[in-house]
């Protein structure tokens, strides 16, 4: 699932660009409808070529409103850059396009509109060429240019065809099952109570979660799950989500909060980062100067506290440490814009690269500069976290190989990440040989292992479970890599691993009215001549094969051969009869097990044999010892 943005000057198309490709018109607000102006973030939805789904996530122009525009555009996955053609490069698509350029928004497309009013072609072409000068040194400087008139419906299929070439280019959303979904959007709907919305970053959220929305640690729990206004079961990483929360009020929750599952994530006050300033900041950035910091859909006052320098003049790098009014969720990586609160001003971004640091930093402390540096570079942690998302489930010592981490560093990663929940290990089998998987892989495995031995349950509810070579072929995994995911889900009792069979702790052989008639007339035919029985054969033709393979699984029939059988209780009174036998004499001859039990040679001679396979017995030419 992918999302969409807008961007651009105010009053250049974009909702009416928005209407004219999904037939939803992203102005919700009757203010925005008055005035024909995007004031808050709108939202819509279309079909591709390929028939994929995407959200967009439109976003007010004008300049008043750029911090409404912020909230939105950062969990998108591609940027539409609007340039109307009657206009061209305007204030508001500079300032947008610095935006987009330092979230490092992973794709876009420019999208020339209102081409209709452009019907000079040496004009059209003059704006096109400002657009290439304005995009030279950001990451659109290579985007396609689509021409397009939403009045005249002309343009769009092409625009259409150049955003799924794009999609299908860019990256999936990392899923490293620690859902993060930034809340855009709060309200109440009557007979459903709290709604929230927001573009879901990790993870997938279900219907029945347990949630917590931070940062005021509030407890709910989701009672219904939408994506594009269809009801969903569960929601993906990367798609646009509107979820229904019990136990939490509306009032209770702001824009910028973050709901997510209980104890996976933490908000902050102090955030290192680093900062690069935009081209044209209007004066240098000073230590303790007033920022307004923008996360996700979060925006917060907070305090500058410049680390390597005096200050940051425009275009101008440094490190920064954030003191923020209120508390926030975010993560390290994750990208942010700063704002000077008034005049209303954008100066800059860069990423988070501590969101939990110990303190108040010294400035100008070269240690603390140049951990900042490595901590940007990526720790040892996240370099083996990337290798485990990249082999998915592999032995620790070729997850390790991949990373090219030092010994000493890849241990202390590894117990960094086993600690933190981010990778699971299998099995402990020392020597770094222990199977180990990125926890998000885990769970996709154990789902669909759970699944398969519920699947095959509901196949066949008469057998004991799925034989653990034909779940090994299913799954197509490597035997080690097969016994140690089969092993430590046994261990958590999530499944039984049991003499060749998986099964499932909650699964119970029963037997129907019709079965139970069937059971109870072929234990009247073992009973009515206990030791000369019918055959395998014959029970399987008379009550069915599934039928009789549960009566040999729960261990009422016991099979001594081929076709020879018991009713167990009938084989244990004939082995205990034998045993006497053989403690009172030393030996016996299959005539007189024949004579004994008043049957005929088939029957004990397939008995005899059965007892010198199981270690009772012992053949001396014609008779049988108790073996010693």
């Amino acid at each position: 699932m992918k999302v969409i943005g807008t961007a651009g000057h105010v009053d250049h198309g974009k909702s009416t660009l928005i209407e004219a490709l999904t037939g939803i018109h992203p102005d919700r607000l009757k203010e925005e409808k008055a005035r024909e102006m995007t004031i808050d973030l709108g939202f819509g939805w279309m079909t591709l070529p390929n028939g994929e789904q995407v959200g967009i996530v439109d976003v007010p122009g004008h300049r008043d409103f750029i911090e409404n525009m912020l909230s939105g555009i950062g969990g998108i996955d591609a940027a539409l850059l609007i340039v109307a053609a009657d206009e061209g490069v305007m204030p508001q698509t500079k300032e947008h396009l610095a935006i987009l350029d330092l979230l490092e928004i992973p794709a876009g497309l420019i999208v020339l509109t209102k081409t209709d009013l452009a019907s000079d072609s040496a004009w059209t072409e003059l704006v096109e060429n400002e657009i290439r000068s304005a995009v030279s040194h950001t990451r659109l400087k290579d985007a396609p240019i689509v021409r397009v008139s939403a009045k005249d419906r002309t343009g769009l299929e092409a625009l259409k065809t150049e955003l799924q070439s794009l999609l299908q280019n860019s990256p999936a959303r990392p899923d490293l099952d620690r859902p993060r979904l930034p809340i855009d959007r709060v309200f109440s709907m009557s007979g459903f109570g709290t709604v929230v919305t927001g573009t879901l970053r990790d993870g997938q959220l279900s219907v029945g979660d347990e949630v917590e929305v931070l940062p005021g640690s509030l407890k709910g729990r989701i009672r219904g799950l939408q994506t594009h206004k269809q009801k969903e079961d569960i929601a993906v990483a990367g798609s646009r989500t509107a979820v229904n929360i019990s136990g939490i009020d509306m009032e209770e929750i702001s824009r910028g909060d973050v709901l997510s599952h209980p104890n996976q994530y933490q908000a902050t006050r102090r955030i290192d980062a680093k900062f690069r300033a935009i081209g044209d900041i209007r004066k240098p950035l000073l230590h303790g100067d007033e920022v307004k910091i923008f996360v996700a859909a979060s925006e917060t006052v907070a305090r500058l506290r410049i680390l390597d320098t005096e200050e940051i003049n425009a275009g101008g790098e440094g490190w920064i440490q954030l003191e923020l009014s209120k508390p926030i969720v975010a993560i390290r990586g994750d990208r942010y814009i700063l704002r000077r609160p008034s005049p209303g001003e954008t100066l800059g971004g860069g990423t988070i690269v501590d969101h939990q640091p110990k303190g108040r930093h010294k400035r100008f402390n070269e240690k603390i500069i140049e951990s900042l540096g490595s901590l940007l570079q990526g720790t040892p942690a996240d370099v083996l976290l990337e290798a485990a998302l990249s082999m998915q489930i592999a032995p620790v010592k070729a997850m390790i190989a991949q990373s090219r981490l030092e010994p000493a560093l890849a241990e202390s990663a590894l117990r960094e990440l086993l600690k933190s929940g981010k990778v699971v290990l299998l099995n402990q089998t020392g020597n770094n040989e222990s199977i180990a998987a990125s926890v998000s892989h885990w769970n996709t495995l154990r789902t669909n292992i759970q699944g398969l031995v519920e699947a095959y349950h509901e196949q066949f509810p008469l057998r004991r479970g799925i034989p653990r070579e034909e779940l090994k072929s299913r799954l197509k995994l490597e035997p080690k890599v097969f016994n140690a995911a089969i092993s430590f889900l046994s261990l958590q009792s999530s499944i039984i691993d049991d003499r060749g069979t998986v099964s499932s702790p909650r699964h119970e052989i029963k037997f129907n009215g019709a079965d139970q008639a069937r059971v109870e007339a072929l234990k009247r035919r073992f009973e009515s001549n206990p030791y000369a029985t019918p055959s395998i054969k014959e029970c399987q033709a008379e009550a069915g094969f599934e039928l009789v393979n549960a009566l040999i699984e729960s261990g009422e029939l016991l099979p001594v051969s081929e076709n020879v059988i018991f009713l167990k209780k009938d084989y244990d009174e004939i082995t205990s009869r034998i045993k006497s036998m053989l403690m009172d004499r030393g030996s016996i001859t299959l005539a007189e097990v024949r004579d004994m039990f008043d049957t005929t040679r088939k029957y004990a001679q397939a008995l005899l044999e059965h007892l010198d396979s199981t270690g009772l017995t012992v053949r001396d030419g014609d008779m049988r010892r108790l073996r010693k």
